[in-house]
């Protein structure tokens, strides 16, 4: 497939527009020209770029869970919950699993199931198979913005009928939403379906409508080193940048280590803002989300608050623009809506509490600048294999594993690079596989771990991954060998 980082011109745009629109029969009912004057209608206040825009200028750290479920009216009261009793500053529309594969029919069918069985068989809110009028539905019985939050390598059908719904935020991108989620799709497919996205919404913001794009950032969610989910927030943001986009999240998922983490959400925009005004994209507004842990949890509730709220310290001390929340049955499966709104309640609280409180330490300093340094070495590498294009390098980039994501299943990522806790807790590299690193940021790295082997009388190893993987849920944030 021949890919560039060129913004898709008219006729070719509509000429995908008119097949993806038939994938199935809700598209029809998507008229562009109208979706413009639906979305104009919708007050500022519930505008979700706008109201973080003003979040970010006042300081403050906005609250936003997740949440999803199969029918239209359940899906109401699950929001309108989270919205009362939880809080909630912002609110999702998370999307089933069947939709993530565009595998509408399922979908129809699990619709018909929850409706039998008078429960949600689905694991989302399928906004395809509701359609326009149905998301409206949604968007009308709500005082709060609200984001569509997925996983689909292919979701160039539910931006358009999410737009066109009345949603105002969409998050994902064609790196972020293939090697953390798919197997066997090709990079340079998902770096084009959603190039159609950011396209989509670059015409709306022509039209006078502002739409957030927020680029995936915990990817495969534990051990996750900054400068790899950075790397991917910056190439995302540009790439959605070349196609129109105006307004732009980048996020980070929480490492544990909290000078690391208020480090790598400080760098993370500072790094956005240099590579956005270094390529000329001058007038796009950057924002921030931090996600609180996404690896295992405790399964006793009052461990998994202290999870939480570790997680809500770390958010308010970087000044994450907006923090996702996390629910303390993590551990157990879907929440509910009382737990949901609970940990809506246990974050909001801890941000009031420091809301004056700031962070300064010489260390901070230096933090960001290593992550930022990595970071710089992997997306100018992006650049470098695809001379001078970004859309062809990344895919390049990760075939060479210049940029290679811990534990993905995508086959096309490399899965060389690994990744392992230092004496602090902060996360490094153990292997750096075919990272573009100079040797003496490998050597940081390896004395980083070294120190904490020899702390622990042991081998740096694999060991220290897998003890990583699995310390929080054990109550601990280095996996330390039993004693």
């Amino acid at each position: 497939m021949d890919i560039k980082n060129k913004k898709i011109s008219d006729d070719e745009f509509y000429r995908i527009r008119a097949e993806v629109l038939t994938q199935w029969p809700t598209g029809k009912d998507v008229d562009f020209q109208e979706a413009v004057e639906y979305q104009k209608s919708i007050p500022e206040d519930r505008r979700f770029g706008a109201k973080l825009i003003k979040a970010k200028n006042e300081g403050r750290t906005l609250t936003q869970p997740r949440a999803g479920v199969a029918l239209i009216n359940e899906h109401i009261e699950l929001l309108q919950h989270l919205q009362d009793a939880g809080e909630a500053d912002l609110l999702p529309t998370t999307i089933d699993s069947y939709t993530r594969q565009n595998r509408y029919e399922d979908c129809e069918n699990g619709i018909r199931v929850s409706q039998q069985e008078g429960r949600s068989m689905l694991n989302g809110f399928p906004a395809v198979n509701h359609g326009v009028a149905g998301c409206r539905r949604v968007i009308e019985s709500l005082k709060t913005p609200v984001q569509v939050r997925h996983g689909t390598p292919d979701a160039r059908l539910l931006a358009e009928i999410t737009f066109a719904g009345g949603f105002t935020s969409y998050e994902g991108g064609g790196i972020s939403y293939n090697l953390p989620y798919t197997k066997n799709v090709p990079m340079e497919r998902t770096i084009r379906d959603w190039q159609y996205v950011d396209r989509l919404t670059g015409i709306y913001e022509e039209a006078g409508v502002s739409i957030n794009r927020e680029p995936y950032g915990p990817l495969t969610g534990t051990l996750v080193p900054p400068c790899i989910s950075h790397a991917v927030a910056v190439i995302e943001a540009l790439l959605a940048a070349e196609q129109g986009v105006k307004n732009v999240t980048v996020g980070y998922g929480q490492g544990g280590n909290l000078l690391q983490d208020i480090a790598a959400i400080r760098s993370l925009e500072e790094l956005t803002n240099e590579y956005l005004e270094k390529y000329g994209y001058k007038d796009v507004i950057v924002t921030t989300v931090f996600h609180q842990w996404m690896g295992g949890f405790p399964q006793d509730e009052a461990k998994a608050f202290g999870v939480i709220s570790w997680g809500s310290v770390a958010a308010a001390l970087s000044r994450a623009t907006k923090v996702i929340v996390k629910t303390p049955h993590e551990a157990a499966g879907i929440p509910t809506k009382e737990a949901n709104a609970a940990g809506l309640r246990c974050t909001k609280q801890a941000i009031s509490m420091l809301a004056d409180q700031s962070f300064s330490d010489t260390h901070l300093a230096d933090e960001k600048e290593i992550i930022k340094r990595e970071t710089r070495c992997i997306v100018d590498k992006c650049f470098e294999l695809g001379d001078g294009d970004l859309a062809v390098g990344v895919c390049r980039a990760v075939e060479a594993g210049a940029l290679d994501v811990p534990f993905a299943p995508c086959r096309v990522n490399a899965g060389k690079m690994l990744p392992a806790r230092d004496n602090q807790g902060a996360i490094r590299i153990l292997e750096p596989g075919n990272l573009p690193f100079p040797q003496d940021i490998k050597d940081f790295h390896r004395a980083k771990i070294e120190e904490r082997a020899k702390f622990e009388k042991r081998d740096a190893s694999f060991q220290m991954v897998i003890d990583d993987v699995y310390a929080i849920s054990k109550g601990r944030l280095v996996g330390r060998p039993r004693k």
